[in-house]
């Protein structure tokens, strides 16, 4: 059974940092993608980051600058440093895995950012 486990999420102010973790256990396949997504209520899930096995990354235009993705193939952990944050980072955020197959694809259970004054 995979097992996704995040955390790190919180309250910060405007201009403060939070750095989010998830780690993935009984994954007897090779996961080739990590990645986060947000979503804020009312709104659709939008990706924010991914990063390959190789260390390939791509992030969304209004992170960029000021969230960080990062990984260890070895403990199959991916985390996400955030920085300079807004009030419209504000969401839930849901960490993925994925594997070469389309039917390799699983999600963290979220966790509430907040950034508020």
């Amino acid at each position: 059974q995979v097992q996704l486990v995040e955390s790190g999420g919180g309250l910060v102010q405007p201009g403060g940092s939070l750095r989010l973790s998830c780690a993935a256990s009984g994954t007897f396949f090779t996961i080739t993608t990590m990645g986060w997504f947000r979503q804020a209520p009312g709104r659709q899930r939008d990706l924010v980051a991914t990063i390959t096995r190789s260390g390939s990354t791509n992030y969304a235009d209004s992170v960029k600058g000021r969230f960080t993705i990062s990984r260890d193939n070895a403990k199959n952990t991916v985390y996400l440093q955030m920085n300079s944050l807004k009030p419209e980072d504000t969401a839930v955020y849901y960490c993925n895995l994925r594997g070469l197959q389309s039917k390799y694809n699983y999600w963290g259970q979220g966790t509430q950012v907040t950034v508020s004054s």
